[in-house]
């Protein structure tokens, strides 16, 4: 079986609002590109049709793959697609595809060499935020600054939802992930900084969402604690080298 070049992995729990909108750009992109790639849609626990459409989808796509998964969790389901996947880069892709799709070409070769993990940011030099409420961008980088403080300094946007990673960074990382929630994104970057990896930080045009499920309030409070529990799962060596 021919490994692709690129697999994108979308978490979806309940977008069935946005789903079908976000494959059509996905793969109207791909479409274009001259390498080989597949979709990877994880759904977990959905109350509403996302299942259904992605099968839908499925049936006209061969390079879509459909996981369901009953236990929720955004953490939870990015494992399950990115050690499902088999691509050369693995692309983590938010449902609302708040950064334009052909963006992405910005995280591979060959515009991009010469790295393990690459992050899509918000904050570094060249980067736009359009329509965000000022509110907004204030809580995220209050998170950010918690985060900077406590477990990732160096780092100005650990939370965008898209990230690529070469195959062989990603399975050894996935591997050891624990936390299942929204922290993931912290744990895996601190197992990339332990293992000294080379993370890069990628300017995008980032459009706000105004149905965006995180709660700045909830979330906070819950990194807090899940970046206490990546720390003691450290000390007790859950974590290998």
């Amino acid at each position: 079986m021919t490994t692709p070049f690129l697999s994108i992995i979308i978490p979806a729990f309940n977008e069935e609002g946005r789903l079908p909108r976000t494959l059509g750009h996905i793969f109207s992109f791909l479409d274009k590109q001259p390498y080989t790639s597949e979709v990877v849609i994880v759904e977990n626990g959905s109350s509403d049709h996302t299942l259904e459409l992605a099968r839908q989808f499925a049936q006209s796509r061969p390079n879509l793959i459909v996981i369901h998964n009953e236990q929720r969790g955004k953490g939870n389901a990015v494992r399950h697609g990115i050690l499902r996947a088999r691509g050369e880069y693995r692309f983590i892709c938010d449902a609302d595809l708040s950064m334009p799709i052909e963006e992405t070409l910005k995280f591979l070769p060959p515009m991009l060499n010469d790295f393990d993990i690459a992050i899509a940011s918000r904050e570094a030099p060249g980067a736009v935020r359009y329509n965000e409420p000022s509110y907004r961008h204030l809580g995220g980088r209050a998170i950010n600054f918690i985060i900077r403080l406590l477990i990732l300094p160096g780092l100005n946007d650990t939370q965008c939802g898209f990230k690529c990673f070469r195959a062989d960074v990603a399975e050894d990382i996935f591997q050891q992930q624990t936390l299942n929630g929204w922290s993931f994104d912290i744990e895996t970057l601190y197992l990339a900084r332990r293992k000294k990896l080379r993370v890069t930080e990628i300017p995008i045009h980032w459009y706000f969402d105004a149905d965006s499920k995180v709660n700045a309030v909830r979330d906070a409070m819950n990194m807090i604690s899940d970046i206490f529990r990546i720390h003691t799962n450290a000390l007790r060596g859950k974590y290998r080298i």
